[in-house]
C-alpha cells in the first residue's frame, strides 16, 4: 500500500469528521487540493471559496466560530500567516476561538512558484501568539492526527502542511506526545521537524558509514513544546545539532536554545538552518536548500567537524 501525500491525509480526515459533524466548516482562499475535491462536492454546505481574500476569510471564520463553528481556513502557508497576522492576533487569538489555520507549503516545497511562496519565517511569526498551537506533520500518520488535534481542541491551532509522501515515521499513539525519538542509541542528536527531520535521517545513515552513530528526535508539535521530554533528551546528550528549513532567527534552534537557557542545561548546540536573508531565487527545492546554506554536503561535513 502506498503512502498518502501528506495533504491528502489531513484533508480527508477534515472529511470523515465534517460528515458526522454539520458544525464543521472549511473555507478556502482559492487554494485547492486534490483531496478537498470530494469534500466540495459531497459537503457543499460546509465549504466556502473566498477568494484570494485570505485576510477576509480569517474574518468571516470569525463569526463562524462565535458562531458555534468548528472552522478551519486554508491557504498557501505565507498568505494565511504573514498577510492574514494581525486578523488572527487581535480576532481569533485574543477570543481563543476555534479555529485550525492551515497552511500549505511549508519551506521552499513551492519552490518553483518563487519569493511570494517560500515559508521561511511563518515559525518564527506564529510562535509570538500565545494562544497558538502549531503542528508540522512529517509524514502520512501525523497529517491525519493533526486534523483531529484540530478538531477537538477548542482554541487556535495552526498546522504547517507539506507536499507529497514520506516514510512514516509514526503509529497514531505516538503522536500524542509531540515528538518522537527516532533512535535512541547515541548521546549526539539531530533534533528536526517536518521534512527535514526525513533529511536528517539520510544524513544520518552517511555519518554512519564514518563510523559515527547519531539519532533524529522529530517534533512534531512546536508549540506547546514537551518540554520535559526534550529536557530529558537533552540531558542525556553530549552534542545536539537543530536542523531546519527554516531561517536560522526564531525557529527549532531557538526553541532549544531557550530550553537550554532556562534550564542551565550543560550540552553543546550547533544550529543548522538557512541564512538570514531573503531567499528571491525560485528552482528545485533541494537546490534552495542548499544555496541557502543548508546542503546535505555541508550539514554532514559539519557534524562530522563538531564531533572530531
Amino acid at each position: 500500500m502506498h503512502n498518502k501525500d501528506v495533504r491528502d491525509a489531513f484533508f480527508d480526515e477534515v472529511y470523515e469528521l465534517a460528515s458526522k459533524d454539520k458544525n464543521v466548516i472549511f473555507i478556502s482562499a482559492d487554494a485547492d487540493a486534490f483531496s478537498l475535491r470530494r469534500y466540495k462536492k459531497e459537503l457543499p454546505d460546509q465549504f466556502i471559496n473566498v477568494g484570494v481574500a485570505e485576510q477576509n476569510m480569517v474574518l468571516l471564520a470569525t463569526g463562524l466560530a462565535l458562531s458555534g463553528k468548528k472552522v478551519f481556513i486554508y491557504s498557501i502557508t505565507p498568505f494565511i500567516t504573514m498577510r492574514c497576522f494581525e486578523q488572527l492576533k487581535v480576532n481569533v487569538c485574543s477570543m481563543k476561538l476555534n479555529v485550525s489555520i492551515v497552511g500549505v507549503g511549508c519551506g521552499f516545497s513551492f519552490s518553483y512558484d518563487g519569493p511570494t511562496h517560500h515559508a521561511t519565517q511563518d515559525i518564527a511569526i506564529m510562535r509570538t501568539l500565545p494562544e497558538v498551537a502549531i503542528l508540522n506533520p512529517c509524514d502520512e500518520q501525523t497529517a491525519q492526527q493533526a486534523a483531529t488535534i484540530c478538531y477537538e481542541q477548542n482554541s487556535p491551532t495552526f498546522v504547517r502542511i507539506d507536499k507529497g509522501t514520506y516514510n512514516k515515521l509514526y503509529n497514531k499513539k505516538e503522536c500524542n506526545d509531540g515528538l518522537k525519538e527516532i533512535s535512541n542509541k547515541s548521546k549526539i542528536k539531530i533534533i528536526s521537524s517536518g521534512y527535514m527531520t526525513h533529511k536528517s535521517l539520510e544524513i544520518t545513515k552517511d555519518l554512519r558509514e564514518f563510523g559515527l552513530m547519531v539519532d533524529v528526535v522529530d517534533l512534531y508539535r512546536l508549540k506547546p513544546l514537551n518540554e520535559s521530554a526534550l529536557i530529558d533528551i537533552i540531558k542525556k546528550s553530549d552534542l545536539i545539532f537543530t536542523v531546519e528549513e527554516n531561517t536560522l532567527i526564531g525557529g527549532i534552534g531557538s526553541m532549544i536554545c531557550e530550553i537550554i537557557a532556562d534550564n542551565s542545561l550543560n550540552v553543546k548546540l550547533k544550529r543548522l538552518a538557512l541564512n538570514d536573508e531573503q531567499v528571491l531565487d525560485f528552482g528545485d527545492r533541494d537546490w534552495l536548500i542548499e544555496k541557502s546554506g543548508l546542503g546535505k554536503k555541508k550539514i554532514l561535513n559539519i557534524i562530522r567537524a563538531k564531533i572530531k
